[in-house]
């Protein structure tokens, strides 16, 4: 039995040195941020050697995505895991405390309800949706096995329950409720050891002797701060965004300028964490930059739109999208679909809030109000002095000069030591070494007549 199992544990740990507990808390909605904390404290409790990594939980849920990479990592880990739900731990959070050897709850704690909601309302999505929770959900309460009896540990059927508001459990739940359970009830259906109020009861009850213990609490780098943030679903589909529409604006205006430090800046925001965390390897950050070479050409260099935009929009999707999963080169046997799936959406929709938002700042830039400052918009009048021309030329009227060239009647002429370009008066011809006088300067153009000697 798992219990036995981690009493072995700890006996084999007495015996060897004082336990070392590594806690990690889990206090907000389960995003890209908790994904990266998890694997930092377990790469962290790994290097301590500790004996037991504590999940410390207290949460409504988040992104499906990122908890499914945290149950597996607690399913796979060969270091005894506890849950401890210190209030809640619904959704997202239930599937993380379900994948642990062992769960504890504070008196009043809640745990359940993991049906896959949208993010942005709180609505139920589709049932492919569901699906794929409750065989994820069933998949993690099977994985502890059953007992000697041939009995589940952790009865699937409950942690589908969680999910869908279908499944019947005599004595459990009804048709048409999610199923939650409070302390005592989970205590009562075998998803729960025991109950206990603090961190320090927890580990009494798993059989750890006052000051026999050390805990070392995660407390993340600003670096794990950052990526975490930097690897947010969201924020990456707007870097995409940034990029591809910096880069669009920039080769709209002459120069380098403030559209291209965004789109490098975008770029490097995007990359570098995937860089150092070893998803983006240096072709795949290659393949990406030849799309949006591809593209450029396509646009200035090509005529039409062929075969050169196809490819570097090809090369630019799936230069996004691979740097986001874990791919080994080109073997992707490792790769899950959920994962393509989820490097997909956020590239896609990326790009569309690149065209969107290209669409929107085309009409507004220039317009009125704060828009109107990011575009020169004045008119340069005559009047005010402004002129697209060399004015000199006005001065020169009746001075004289000699013809330097045959006039035919368009050459040149020297006046006052300077070459400037003329025409003879009334399309006449004028020879070369010829006297002549400037009569008039029309639309940009000197015009002169033949002195007589």
């Amino acid at each position: 039995m798992k219990k036995l199992f981690l009493l072995s544990a700890l006996a084999i740990a007495a015996l060897a040195h004082a336990t070392t507990v590594y806690q990690i808390d889990i206090g907000d909605d389960i995003n890209s941020k908790t994904w990266v904390y998890t694997q930092k404290g377990f790469e962290e409790a790994h290097n301590i050697h500790a004996d037991f990594v504590l999940i410390h939980l207290n949460t409504y849920g988040g992104e499906v995505v990122f908890a499914d990479s945290i149950r597996t990592k607690l399913l796979n880990s060969d270091i005894p895991t506890i849950a401890f739900i210190d209030n809640n731990a619904a959704s997202a959070g239930a599937l993380i405390s379900i994948a642990c050897d062992q769960i504890y709850m504070r008196k009043g704690a809640s745990f359940g309800a993991a049906t896959v909601v949208n993010g942005t309302d709180g609505t139920q999505m589709p049932d492919k949706y569901q699906s794929y929770m409750r065989a994820t959900m069933r998949s993690t309460a099977e994985a502890h096995g059953k007992d000697s009896l041939g009995r589940w540990k952790r009865d699937p059927l409950i942690a589908e329950a969680m999910v869908d508001d279908r499944t019947v459990i005599p004595n459990v739940i009804d048709s048409g409720k999610t199923l939650t359970f409070t302390t005592d009830e989970a205590i009562a259906n075998h998803y729960c050891e025991g109950t206990a109020e603090t961190i320090p009861e927890v580990l009494t009850q798993v059989g750890l002797q006052e000051n026999s213990y050390d805990i070392v609490v995660y407390k993340p780098a600003f670096y794990d701060i950052l990526k975490g943030i930097l690897t947010n679903t969201f924020l990456q589909s707007i870097l995409i965004m940034l990029i591809l529409g910096g880069i669009y604006f920039e080769l709209q205006t002459p120069g380098i300028g403030f559209p291209l430090i965004t789109a490098i800046v975008a770029g490097i925001l995007y990359f570098a964490p995937l860089y150092i965390d070893g998803l983006a390897a240096n072709w795949e950050i290659l393949v990406f930059a030849i799309g949006i070479i591809l593209l450029i050409m396509e646009l200035f260099v090509v005529p039409g739109f062929g075969i050169t935009g196809i490819s570097g929009i090809i090369c630019i999707v799936f230069g996004l999208t691979v740097s986001l999963i874990d791919n080994v080169n080109f073997n992707f046997s490792g790769v899950k679909m959920p994962d393509v799936g989820e490097a997909l959406f956020t590239v896609f929709l990326g790009l569309l809030l690149a065209f969107f938002g290209i669409l929107y700042l085309s009409h507004k830039i220039g317009s009125r109000g704060a828009w109107g400052k990011l575009a020169l918009k004045t008119t340069q009048e005559t009047d005010a002095g402004f002129v697209g021309v060399p004015t000199e030329q006005h001065t020169l009227v009746g001075l004289q000069g000699t013809a330097k060239t045959d006039l035919r009647p368009s050459g040149k002429v020297a006046i006052n030591g300077k070459i400037y370009d003329a025409a003879a008066d009334n399309a006449g011809f004028i020879a070369k070494n010829s006297t002549v006088k400037v009569v008039r300067y029309e639309t940009g153009q000197v015009y002169v007549e033949k002195m007589e000697n």
